[in-house]
């Protein structure tokens, strides 16, 4: 089957202009017929896949450094326009 740009924007939640584009662009696969964009199923499927986003691989859990320690009570700095 195939689909006019502005059904495969509505399937993919975008703009007809942004499908247009990215095929003008030739970063998503289309079909040139009759002098207009079109494209199949395939291609839809072709165009999520280029798109998807996969999680980070999880890092190998590193062994933190100890917090720093204080030689006695907190306590707060002069303020600046105090001077």
């Amino acid at each position: 089957m195939l689909r006019k740009p502005a059904e495969v924007a509505k399937i993919l939640g975008c703009s007809e202009w942004w499908v247009k584009e990215q095929a003008r662009k030739r970063r998503i696969p289309f079909a040139w017929i009759g002098g207009s964009y079109r494209f199949t199923d395939e291609h839809l499927a072709e165009i999520i896949r280029l798109f998807e986003v996969r999680p980070l691989e999880p890092r190998p859990a590193t062994p933190r450094a100890a917090p720093p320690t204080t030689n006695g009570p907190l306590r707060a700095r002069r303020p600046r326009r105090a001077a």
